[in-house]
Order: C-alpha cells, then structure tokens, then sequence
C-alpha cells in the first residue's frame, strides 16, 4: 500500500567533499538491487521460532536477553495521528502508528524481505489456495482471545466491503474478482483466489481487528467506521493486538504507547515482550525543533539531513549515540501535475479549460522535466546526501528500471519544445496559441521546509521559461482534501511511500480507477472510457504483472511501467534522499536494515545506559 508522507529538513551550504565523506565514514547496510537483499557487517541474531507454552503459540525472539523497562522517545513531525483505525489510515504517521496497535497475519521479514507468520503459526500456499494457520491461545489487550472469527470478520466486512481505506481490496482484485475465504476449523482459514497471484501474500500483512469492539461501527456504514478510534477516542477504550497499546494522546504534543501486557512474543526466557515501558512519540513542527530536541536529549532518534550529516559524523565519536547508512530512501518525491478534464458535483470544471490544454500536452509537460534541476536541488537543498531520480520506482528497489539514465537541466531544450508545441514567448512572458499568459498554482505541504525549498526552486525555473507560477504551500489536510476529493489543484509537490520489493502496491497510484491516482482523479463509478493510451497500457500491466509468479517474466513489465511514466510525465520525480540516521548508544538490540530502518524491531530493543 502506498500513502502520501511527509518529511522535512533544513537547508545549509556545506562542502563539496561531503559526498564522498559520506561513502567513506558511514557504514551502507544495504547495496544490491537483486531479489536477495544483501546487509553487511552487522550481526543479526537466528530466524525467531514458533513455541508453545500451556497451550499457547509464542513468537520466540532469538535476540540477545535485555532488560525490562524504560521509555523510547521518537519525533513525528506534523500535526499527529488523524485516526488510530487501521482500517482507515490514509497518512502516514497514522498508519505508522495504528501499525504498533494491529498486527497482520503475516508480515515482512526486514532482513531477507520474505513474507514470514505473525499472528499466523504458518502458512502453505498451493497454486491458488493459501491456507493459514492461527495462533493458539493469544489474546487481545483486553484479554478476550483472537480467533478465527476476528480474521472472517476483518476481511469479510471490513476488506472485501471497501470500508476505510480501499487500497488493499483494490490491490487483492484479480480481473475485477476479489478471492474466497473459507473458515477451515477453529485455527484455520482459506483464501482462494481466481488465478495465481504474486503478490497476494503481501496483502495478508492487513491488520486483523477485534470483532467484538470493531462490528458495532462497521455495521452503522461508512460514516460510522470512519469516524470511528478518532485521535479523541479515550486511550482505554481502545482493543488492540500489536506490541503496544495507546496510553495517551495529547493534541500537537505526544502520543504515549504502553506495551501491551498480552503480546504474543518472548525472549529467550519465556518472558512476553516488549522490553520497553512506554514508547514516546512527541510531535515537533519542523525539523529544527526536532533537531533542537535531539541535542537536548529529549529524543533518541534523529534522521539527518543535508550539511548536518558532516556535523553530526563529526561529533560521533565522542558522542552518545551511533550513525548509520540506510540506504536510498524506499519512497519518492514528485511534481505531480493536474490533467483533470472533467468537472465537479457542482458542474464547475476541476481545471479551467485552457490549463486542461496545457496540462493534457505531453509537450508541456517534457518542458517542465527539462527545466527543472535536479542536480542543483542534491547539492543546494540535500547538500549532497541524495541522488537524482527519474524513475517511479525508488532507487532501491529490486524492480528499478536501470535503463532510464535522465538528463540534467537544459533551459534550450525546455524552450525550444514549448516553441515548437505552440506557445509564444514575449517579452520574457510565455503565452499559449490563444494569448493566454501560462500562469498556474503550485501546491506542498506547509511546514515540510524540504519540500517548500523543492517549490521555491522549481518556481524560478519554470519563471526562466515566461510562465508564472504562484507557489502556495498549504496545510497538508488541506492539501490532500484538495488531490484526493476536489481535484482543483494544478500541480503539486508531494511524496508516497513505497515497496522496494512489490510494485503491485502501488496499485492505487496508477491504475485508472486507484484512489491515488492523483494525475487524473476520477469518481468511484466513473467511465473509464476517456483514458489516454497511455493510462489504458498501465492498467494492463499491472493485471498482468500480479499474474506472473516469476520475477523474470515480472521484471520486463515493470520495467515498461517505468518507462511510461517517464516518457509521458504525469509525474515529474525528482530526487532520492539518502537516510542518514543518528540512534542513541543506550538502545540495544539494534539490526538496521535498508528495508526496515533502525527501529523495526520495537518489540526486541532494551535500553542499557553506558554508565550503569
């Protein structure tokens, strides 16, 4: 499942050697694009093991022993949680953190990325059969067991009903077919699904939820379920099966999670997991606050940004707390543009008719691509811990087309294809055939200081053409109302989340009817009979590629994706920060990965203090 993120950082001139300071002094987890994800010099502890103790079925944790007790305390940037549902998580720092509350049947594995049990004991797959076993003998927080029936529930009249977010039923149709689940016994059930589906095991790391707190609102519709586990829920109330639970929620200053007494996981001793007290998360409104936080020991984590990095590696050696290299960033940072042609409920068009016209031209569109400096953006705004990216997939991602190599910014270009395409440029003004000034709104996120700094850049290029661009960053509830439910916007520069091992999750972003389909948002039940050729050629691939069980024959299609978006650019990308993270030494039990970050393993980390 992709969703719309945000991340900030600040700008500062730093050195032409940071690069290779960087290459040199901070360890990389993870380099290789093959299917296998390769991770160097650290120690990981054995696989974790199923053991069943009086009847119930463990998760046992191969790390090393730790200490009960303590609190992590990490940053969130932006406004908090809008819903602690995971069934309706559209952000995510939403999603993130309704992912400490509710586990899946099954997850990924951050290491290896296979799919490996959770909440399931195991699974076997069998052509189009997947059969799951359920744990015995765990329970919810509130010490009602988790059963078969809580798993027929979640995906019966949650998923397959489209309550929420309809990403992962969108993402589990198959030729406009959802697949059969069947109750086997007590612990056991079956999805059947049309045809054999590659990426169908992914889905199943879906939340399961209680039916016994969660049906009374999903039986009340759609208004009731979303409205439902709001940031004002009191914490208490709250049924829950992840590692966590929500203690307390304080708005625009903390989210307090407790460990859940009932957590189906142990150590090496039998004794339940987590090791932690209290996970913290403290709402800060940009990164200099969080930055500022950090240095006062008020937060354990910091992600590092820009000339920080040097600074930071600087100090690290006597210092508390240790730097590490994960990689490119797993998501994408876009300019996204408007190509809308239809009106509102109103009978108002979304975009005025003459901004269709430029919009809807590839021309356009390839000037855009041509004038903005991607390069200047690494060095100026990530000061260097970045690359460019002209791709929809990340640059760690094992489906990366390596064939589309870009281009660097060429104002001649950019100009000469406007020319050609019909436009005319007066007096250092650029207008259309129709003598109207080529003027437009570009939109971010308020507060995401990257992101407003991507947006000053790209208005002084697209200036040096003649056009006139007014950026307007805006609250990001705002923002995401205006892509996702009014279509009246032009451009915007936004992010998503992403997979670098399963593009079929970006499902939603490019299939006609996705509802993320941002460039060209169409209602529900919409025709789809105005798509461009292009549009009609994406929804092909992505039937076919979840098809095909092999990444060999997977590879080619992708790949062919990626090159549509490049060459008709309803989405511009832009560049691929590299994630420099800084974590206290006292945090113990810590196995970065690229695929999972620093902290993945909540459940396992202990805090140690050096002087103890």
């Amino acid at each position: 499942m992709r969703k719309i993120l945000s991340w900030v950082f600040t700008i500062i001139i730093v050195g032409i050697c940071l690069k290779g300071c960087i290459k040199r002094d901070v360890p990389m987890v993870y380099k290789s694009h093959t299917p296998t994800l390769k991770l160097e010099n650290i120690n990981f502890p054995e696989e974790n093991k199923n053991i069943e103790i009086n009847g119930t079925d463990y998760i046992q944790s191969q790390a090393p022993i730790g200490e009960f007790g303590g609190e992590l305390v990490i940053s969130t940037i932006g406004e908090g949680p809008k819903t602690f549902n995971p069934c309706n998580t559209k952000d995510a720092t939403s999603s993130s953190m309704a992912g400490l509350m509710y586990d899946g049947l099954l997850t990924t594995d951050s290491r290896t990325g296979k799919v490996i049990p959770l909440l399931a004991k195991s699974f076997d797959v069998n052509g189009c059969e997947y059969t799951i076993k359920l744990r015995k003998g765990i329970k919810w927080s509130d010490g009602t067991p988790i059963t078969v029936d809580d798993v027929l529930y979640t995906y019966w009249e949650i998923v397959f009903k489209g309550l929420g977010n309809t990403a992962t039923r969108d993402a589990m149709m198959i030729e406009g077919k959802l697949p059969k689940l069947y109750r086997i016994d007590n612990y056991t059930v079956k999805f059947v699904t049309p045809k054999p589906f590659a990426p169908f095991l992914r889905q199943l790391t879906y939340p399961i939820v209680p039916k016994h707190y969660f049906k009374p609102y999903s039986d009340k519709g759609d208004s009731a379920f979303n409205a439902f586990l709001s940031p004002n829920t009191p914490p208490s109330e709250i049924v829950s099966n992840g590692a966590f639970r929500l203690k307390e929620y304080v708005a625009a200053q903390r989210v307090v999670f407790e460990r859940n007494p009932n957590y189906y996981k142990i150590n090496l001793n039998n004794k339940q997991l987590p090791y932690l007290d209290k996970l913290i998360y403290l709402i800060v409104g940009d990164t200099n606050n969080e930055i500022l936080k950090f240095e006062a020991k008020e937060i354990d984590i910091l992600s590092i940004r820009g000339a920080n990095v040097a600074r930071y590696k600087a100090r690290e050696a006597n210092s508390d707390f240790t730097i590490y290299n994960l990689g490119a960033d797993t998501g994408t940072l876009f300019l996204v543009i408007n190509l809308n042609n239809r009106k509102n409920n109103s009978g108002k068009w979304n975009v005025p008719p003459h901004k269709q016209k430029w919009f809807r031209n590839k021309e356009f569109r390839k000037a855009i691509d041509y004038t903005i400096d991607r390069v200047g953006m690494v060095q100026n705004i990530a000061q260097g811990v970045a690359q460019p990216l002209y791709t929809a997939e990340s640059l760690n991602s094992i489906y990366l087309n390596k064939n589309i190599k870009g281009h660097n910014k060429n104002d001649e270009l950019a100009l000469e294809t406007l020319l050609n395409a019909g436009f005319e440029l007066k007096n250092g003004i650029l207008y259309d055939s129709e003598g109207k000034r080529v003027e437009f709104d570009l939109y971010t996120n308020a507060g995401a200081l990257e992101r407003e700094a991507i947006g000053v850049m790209i208005k002084q290029d697209l200036e040096d053409l003649g056009m006139k661009v007014n950026f307007k960053p805006v609250e990001f509830n705002s923002l995401v109302n205006k892509l996702s439910n009014t279509n009246d916007w032009d451009m915007a520069i936004m992010g998503l989340t992403g997979s670098p091992l399963e593009p079929h999750d970006g499902k939603n972003v490019w299939m006609s009817k996705g509802p993320l389909h941002l460039f060209n948002q169409r209602p529900q039940n919409y025709n789809i009979d105005d798509r461009f050729d292009w549009e009609k050629e994406l929804d092909n691939i992505f039937e076919r590629g979840a098809l095909e069980l092999s990444y060999k024959k997977r590879k080619p299609l992708y790949d062919r994706y990626q090159e549509i978006i490049y060459e008709e650019k309803p989405i511009i990308y832009l560049y691929s920060p590299i994630r420099i993270t800084a974590i206290r030494n006292k945090l113990k039990n810590i196995y970065p990965t690229s695929l999972g970050g620093l902290i993945y393993n909540l459940d396992e980390i202990y805090i140690k203090e050096e002087n103890k």
